[in-house]
């Protein structure tokens, strides 16, 4: 087999297109022109000599050797940003106070944790799992440099959009019929209010016209995991950080309401943080990016926008 070096200007454009949905929006990013970027692709195209995108109606789609070339470029990518980052910014030192929702935690937080103190041994890094309203706050009060957070309806000053992430509904991975066949109220898994996505749950039932009752309550995500898993409710969810003992279920299939998309939001203390916060959050978006569903569609330029 003869040997493929390939290249990371262009593996980048092909990773930033498929994170934005639109290969216009990472020509723009990346400060090159379309016809730049597609003549990139052309050039992966040749190097992988395998097709990379198939026709998906009006527009484009991956093949399965364009999956498997997606995951490697990140990779790739990774692996080239934290060698450059470990080169000159070797002495990197200071303290990052980090917040996460707890979603995030077992999903990003080992996988940003590794990459940054691989690159910078001399940083300090003090991480929080709470939830949104309590990290919003925290950053605002400065008690966090930065903070990854579901939207809580307040808008901080120096914040930046990551996704709009669909709610699901979850249940145990091994199927339990729920109440609604029967007319009963629905049996609801639930973190201690406040939480967003109680009332979200709530409310989107009582705008239904289907009735519900709080089954299980918890200060904790792994609570909640243990209550849908046992069969105890159901529960709303991102598909984001889902243990195997739960699973997301199809509204029309199970007679469940439709659910809105939530807000992701990357909250900032400082509107130019310090270095060593400016890497540790670059680091966290493209950790958190991976994770992001792939809720995409094609449009009809064939190119793909996130939905």
């Amino acid at each position: 087999m003869r040997r493929v070096t390939f290249d990371l200007d262009v593996l980048r454009s092909f990773v930033t297109g498929m994170e934005l949905g639109s290969f216009a929006k990472a020509a723009d990013r990346l400060g090159r022109s379309t016809s730049a970027v597609s003549a990139q692709l052309k050039k992966l195209e040749e190097q992988a000599a395998t097709p990379i995108f198939r026709k998906s109606g009006r527009g484009l789609a991956l093949t399965e050797a364009g999956e498997t070339m997606l995951g490697y470029a990140r990779r790739l990518i990774e692996l080239n940003d934290e060698a450059a980052s470990a080169i000159h910014d070797v002495e990197l030192e200071g303290w990052v106070r980090l917040g996460l929702q707890e979603d995030f935690g077992e999903a990003v937080l080992p996988d940003v944790l590794g990459r940054f103190a691989r690159a910078h041994p001399k940083v300090k890094i003090e991480a929080r799992i709470a939830r949104s309203y309590e990290l919003a706050e925290r950053v605002t009060s400065g008690n966090l440099d930065i903070a990854l957070a579901w939207h809580s309806g307040e808008t901080l000053p120096y914040s930046e959009h990551v996704a709009d992430v669909q709610m699901r509904w979850i249940g145990p991975a091994k199927r339990i019929a729920t109440s609604l066949r029967n007319g009963e109220p629905l049996p609801l898994v639930a973190l201690e209010a406040p939480c967003l996505l109680r009332t979200v749950a709530t409310e989107t039932l009582d705008r239904a016209g289907l009735s519900w009752r709080m089954a299980f309550s918890s200060p904790s995500l792994g609570g909640i995991w243990a209550a849908v898993a046992a069969g105890l409710g159901l529960t709303i969810r991102t598909d984001i950080g889902l243990p195997a003992s739960v699973s997301a279920m199809t509204p029309e299939i199970a007679g469940l309401p439709a659910l809105p998309k939530m807000a992701l939001f990357l909250h900032r203390k400082d509107a130019e943080p310090e270095p060593v916060v400016a890497r540790l959050a670059e680091i966290l978006l493209q950790a958190v990016r991976q994770q992001l569903p792939d809720n995409t569609r094609t449009n009809e330029n064939g190119l793909r926008d996130v939905a």
